[in-house]
């Protein structure tokens, strides 16, 4: 093949061409304000003493008044966490420490004060047999960033959104589908400015929430680069939709021309999905987010609607020893299936649920493939997939997920020049050899 003129020449220098990674689950402004934040569980901190240390430690180089927000937390650290607690850890400014699911925050009595919580009804805000908040806040998001403004410092500033770009970009990351439930429209908007003006390379595809009015889809797709996806359903075991209910909002979603990603983390909330799916009906586009845990029993329904897995296989190698102390020896079958979900020809594709996960892909393709906890020990080896197929679920497009994108003429020119065949790549749990990242044509520049 000859060089055209005005083209630019890359040298691949023997390495292995493959489609551009395209993170099919994450969670954007979260990941960016995640990096401003103090880490307060495994693998990092696993003891109640590690996690004061590092709680005061983030306050202390704080300036006096400042909110410490901490991220990652798990109650095999240091037990249920209330306001009590964060008090005796550090009580002289207010601190929120999220839970590595995303459903909870849990405020310091500072923390309480400054939201003016005491004063606020509602559903979200826990409270005790007193009716005072207990510090625990669930699901509260969206009431929170109203809250907090600017003094939160959860926005996803340019330069952050830019940082996480380069980053993404040098790993070979050339999409991000967006799957934070709830999004408000001046959110989306942000992040659709962010790819206009240059500071986000990536193509980026944002669920939309029910409420997303008609003419906020159209000004997101009016911007090139970004494209609307599936209206998002976040379901809670402690919260669950009526059958009904969830039947007619996926068929409301249905009937506006929008395909549907059901959140689904346990057995019950996959089975209610199924059983709402078979009263609403699916469309092409129809997703699972996460499937988590699916009963064998399952499989040839979901392949026959054409439904798509959107897996974390990251969270075997992350969580896995965590699952195997918890989950019952029974379900463990069941949990983060890979190859038989192949095998009963569903279609799968990969995200790394960043921040809750690692937002490094490799780790999710490794962890994939090797089925290994970060101990060292088997989680589910029957699941395991071969290299090629592990990359594969990263390689569909934002729109198809579980198809792989084929490199050839017309396609998008959205590639990844490793610097090594893909087996000799992986070896090794070091960074996997990037020399170049290509999107839409255009060779992203090294940061």
């Amino acid at each position: 093949m000859r060089r055209l003129p005005g083209e630019a020449e890359l040298d691949a220098r023997h390495g292995e061409v493959i489609a551009g990674l395209h993170d099919h689950h994450l969670h954007l402004r979260a990941l960016v304000a995640a990096g401003r934040s103090v880490m307060v569980g495994p693998p990092l901190v696993r003891d109640p003493a590690g996690f004061a240390v590092a709680l005061s430690a983030a306050a202390a180089a704080r300036p006096p008044g400042e909110w410490v927000r901490a991220v990652g937390y798990h109650e095999s650290v240091a037990g249920d966490l209330d306001r009590k607690v964060l008090d005796g850890v550090v009580a002289d400014r207010p601190v929120r420490v999220q839970h590595r699911s995303g459903a909870l925050w849990v405020c310091n009595s500072a923390g309480l004060g400054a939201l003016g919580a005491d004063a606020v009804t509602a559903p979200g805000i826990e409270r005790d047999d007193h009716g005072q908040p207990t510090g625990r806040l669930w699901r509260m998001d969206a009431w929170l960033a109203g809250r907090l403004g600017a003094s939160g410092s959860d926005d996803a500033g340019a330069e952050g959104l830019a940082a996480l770009s380069a980053t993404a970009a040098a790993a070979g990351v050339t999409g991000w589908t967006d799957a934070t439930p709830g999004r408000s429209d001046g959110e989306a908007r942000t992040l659709a400015d962010a790819v206009a003006n240059g500071l986000v390379s990536q193509r980026l595809h944002l669920m939309v929430a029910p409420t997303t009015s008609v003419g906020v889809v159209e000004d997101l797709e009016g911007v090139a680069g970004v494209t609307a996806g599936p209206v998002k359903f976040l379901l809670d075991d402690t919260d669950l939709p009526a059958l009904d209910d969830l039947a007619g909002w996926i068929g409301r979603a249905h009937g506006t021309a929008r395909a549907v990603a059901v959140h689904c983390v346990t057995r019950v909330q996959l089975v209610l999905t199924i059983a709402a799916l078979e009263v609403a009906g699916t469309v092409p586009g129809d997703r699972i987010e996460h499937g988590a845990v699916i009963p064998a029993e399952v499989l040839p329904r979901l392949a026959g609607w054409g439904l798509t897995v959107v897996t974390q296989p990251n969270f075997v190698d992350e969580r896995g020893d965590q699952y195997l102390a918890e989950v019952s020896p029974a379900d463990l079958p069941d949990l983060w299936r890979g190859r038989s979900l192949v095998d009963a020809g569903v279609g799968v594709a990969a995200g790394t649920d960043a921040p809750f996960g690692s937002p490094d892909p490799w780790l999710a393709v490794r962890a994939a493939v090797r089925r290994r906890t970060s101990s060292g020990k088997s989680l589910g080896a029957a699941e395991a997939v071969d290299p090629h197929v592990a990359l594969q679920w990263w390689g569909g497009s934002a729109s198809v997920p579980g198809r792989s994108r084929r490199i050839e003429p017309g396609a998008p020119a959205d590639l990844v020049v490793l610097g090594a065949p893909l087996l000799a790549a992986l070896e090794g749990d070091g960074p996997v050899p990037v020399q170049a990242t290509v999107i839409a044509g255009e060779i992203v520049p090294p940061h």
